[in-house]
């Protein structure tokens, strides 16, 4: 009995296909946030809570990431978090 056609094997186009999304995934999960300083976070978180993305909690000394409803203490952290968060709604498609 002869084996498969080698011409109708589709499995080298699957696993093509299979890198090609895991590259993706790495891509979007590769979001560089070790250039976010100081300065840039304020800015950042700045421009968040004129968004009104992020709330200040003066009494707690905090911040609140909307959103996801996460709280900070760290202008630093939020940026970091909210870069992150960004990155991982647009890799599912949530983005704006």
């Amino acid at each position: 009995m002869p084996g498969p056609d080698p011409h109708d094997d589709t499995s080298r186009d699957y696993e093509q296909f299979e890198k090609e999304l895991l590259a993706q995934d790495r891509d979007a999960t590769g979001v560089d946030t070790a250039d976010i300083d100081d300065t840039t976070a304020q800015r950042l978180v700045s421009d968040l809570v004129d968004a009104d993305i992020v709330t200040p909690v003066p009494e707690d000394q905090v911040l609140v990431h909307e959103p996801s409803g996460t709280t900070f203490d760290s202008t630093t952290q939020l940026a970091v978090f909210h870069r992150g968060w960004t990155a991982g709604r647009d890799a599912d498609g949530e983005g704006e």
